[in-house]
This record gives C-alpha cells, sequence and structure tokens, in this order.
C-alpha cells in the first residue's frame, strides 16, 4: 500500500518539477533539454519523463508546437496557476537541486544555440529582423534589416535558422571583397 502512495507522491512531485522548471524558463524550450535537466534532478527514465510531459500536455498545463522542425514546449498561463497552487508539493531540498542544476544545464544548452533569427512586427506590412550568431555568450555577428511583409520576415529567419552557416561566411568575404577593390 505505501509503495503506492509513494509513487503517486513521486509523481506529483516530478509534474510539480516540470512546472517548476518551465515557470523559470518562461519560454520555448525543447523537450530534450528539459529531459536533461529534469533527469539530472531526478534520476528518471525517458519513457516515465515523457509518460509524465504528455499528461501536462493533455491536462493543457504545458502547451506542445514544432518549431524549426522540432518539439518545443512552454508552459500554459493553466499550468503557471496550477504551479501556485501546488508548488508546496515540491520538496525543499529538490528545488534547491533543481536550481543548481537548472543554472548549469541551461548555460551549457545556451552555449549550443548559437545561431539566433527573430522578427518583430513593428506595424502591419513592417518587420525587423535580427539575425545573429553567438559563441560562448558573445555576439560575434549581428545584422539588422525591414522587411514589408510577415511571409518575407518568416522566410529570412528559416533562411538564417537553417544556411548561417554558409551565409555567414559569404557576407563576411563580400565585405572584404568591396573593400579591396
Amino acid at each position: 500500500m505505501s509503495s503506492n502512495s509513494d509513487n503517486n507522491t513521486t509523481l506529483a512531485e516530478n509534474k510539480v518539477l516540470i512546472l517548476y522548471l518551465l515557470n523559470l524558463i518562461d519560454n520555448d524550450f525543447r523537450e530534450d533539454d528539459l529531459f536533461k535537466i529534469i533527469s539530472s534532478i531526478n534520476n528518471i527514465n525517458y519513457f516515465y519523463f515523457k509518460q509524465i510531459l504528455t499528461d501536462l500536455i493533455d491536462s493543457k498545463l504545458v502547451g506542445t508546437y514544432t518549431k524549426e522542425k522540432e518539439p518545443v514546449i512552454r508552459i500554459t498561463s493553466e499550468g503557471k496557476n496550477a504551479y501556485i497552487l501546488t508548488k508546496d508539493v515540491l520538496p525543499g531540498i529538490m528545488k534547491l537541486k533543481a536550481d543548481s542544476i537548472f543554472k548549469k544545464e541551461l548555460s551549457t544548452i545556451e552555449e549550443e544555440s548559437s545561431i539566433i533569427a527573430e522578427f518583430i512586427p513593428q506595424s502591419e506590412n513592417n518587420y525587423t529582423i535580427k539575425c545573429k550568431i553567438i559563441e560562448n555568450n558573445e555576439t560575434i555577428f549581428e545584422v539588422k534589416t525591414f522587411v514589408g511583409s510577415r511571409e518575407r520576415a518568416k522566410k529570412i529567419v528559416d533562411n538564417w535558422n537553417q544556411n548561417a552557416t554558409t551565409i555567414y561566411p559569404e557576407i563576411l568575404n563580400l565585405l572584404l571583397d568591396s573593400s579591396e577593390k
């Protein structure tokens, strides 16, 4: 009997732990990156993690969608409310461990994602696009431009995300060549 209630406690703790971490991030997060952090904190296997995550998604506490052909997740407003109501379920020691591992893992994850592109609507027909390359938390290349449609903005962002490693050297060569003429 007691092992069943222990499993329920662990399940509840793990759900709250996922909500806690997603609440800290408050942004799109790759499932694999979240699993890396959760498994470092609580030593759970991937299938159990997926089961918990699916429960959270089914109960609309976590939203899931595809971004750049990868599944990403994000806490919903219902998830934030649920976290506030259930945060006492999370043992203090687990929260401390989560905080320290989260900071370490997040910086590793951020270093890996060194190609960044975003577009910001200025008005209905005016979008600002920023494309960057970041290495070791240092911006080594950044370009900002404007376009007149959401489609063009999205096309530039997608192109940068997929081809930045070939576009960047081309731009650099163009800048170097024109100065030598």
